[in-house]
């Protein structure tokens, strides 16, 4: 298998650990830990795993003038990125929040051409919008639960400005990973960003009930740290070092799928002909853009 089959592989596996990672957060917040407590605890449980891991790759240095770009990616990729999303996550709902993060591939491809100066072909544009269709599709026609939504117009505002910060996050990340070993680049970024969320999250964790937390919501909490944090932006830093910016942020469009399949299979929603063709629009979506030739 290719460098680029890894990459995609890895896109997926970060996908399907997003899919189900909307869910598992809502279920520890706000009940157990407030947005900006939950974020500083990602945070800094991935910081200490990317510097453990770093101890066993060989010292690099990375250049004082990359470190603005870092800086960047940090603010971009962990702050600006994350305390928006959860903020805006716990005032909306998980399928608002979905439909708005479909926006991300296209401003992803705006920002690749402004700012890397990357074509936008017809194909992808084609690809993106077919994924794009099928995701909302997906979400639309998905399970429907009571959520506890207080704010659903500044929650889905937060949850666009994380999209647009994420897709920024890849375009700055991108020429910084074929400078730099990904681990040297993303511990790094990790300490700037548990600098720059400190502030905003320590006095929530500090107030935190951890006797009266159930056991269970340790456990979803682990899984967000570990999995929806370290190993997601492990791999996605990795994959990001084969394929584009546009490419990688296509497969965002799988989590809506991910969600619904995972719903089908505990049985709180059913297979529809309509969620088919939309299964169909998101994997031709998906190829389109993936499968362009001369281009990652």
């Amino acid at each position: 298998m290719g460098n680029r089959n890894i990459s995609f592989l890895l896109a997926f596996i970060a996908s399907l650990i997003y899919g189900v990672s909307f869910t598992i957060a809502k279920d520890v917040m706000p009940l157990y830990i407030k947005p900006f407590g939950f974020i500083l605890l990602r945070v800094a449980g991935a910081a200490l795993l990317f510097w453990i891991i770093s101890l066993g790759i060989p010292k690099e240095k990375i250049h004082k003038k990359d470190f603005i770009k870092v800086f960047l990616a940090a603010f971009f990729g962990i702050a600006l990125n994350m305390l928006t999303f959860f903020k805006g996550l716990s005032l909306t709902t998980p399928i608002n929040g979905a439909v708005i993060m479909t926006t991300s591939p296209i401003i992803v491809m705006v920002f690749s051409f402004l700012i890397l100066k990357e074509a936008i072909t017809i194909r992808k544009t084609v690809g993106v919008l077919i994924g794009m269709i099928g995701a909302v599709l997906i979400i639309m026609f998905g399970p429907v639960a009571e959520i506890n939504a207080p704010n659903i117009k500044l929650g889905n505002l937060l949850v666009f400005i994380n999209a647009a910060s994420f897709s920024m996050y890849l375009i700055v990340a991108k020429p910084m990973l074929a400078k730099y070993h990904p681990f040297i680049f993303i511990k790094w970024m990790y300490l700037l960003g548990f600098i720059m969320v400190l502030p905003f999250g320590l006095n929530d964790v500090l107030n935190m009930g951890f006797d009266t937390i159930p056991t269970v919501a340790y456990y979803k909490i682990g899984f967000i740290v570990v999995f929806t944090t370290f190993i997601t932006y492990l791999i996605n830093l990795i994959a990001l070092k084969n394929l584009k910016p546009t490419t990688l942020s296509v497969f965002l469009y799988l989590q809506p799928l991910i969600a619904s399949v995972y719903a089908v299979y505990v049985g709180s929603d059913k297979l529809t002909p309509i969620k088919i063709i939309a299964t169909a629009l998101i994997f031709i979506g998906v190829y389109v853009v993936s499968s362009n030739k001369g281009s990652s």
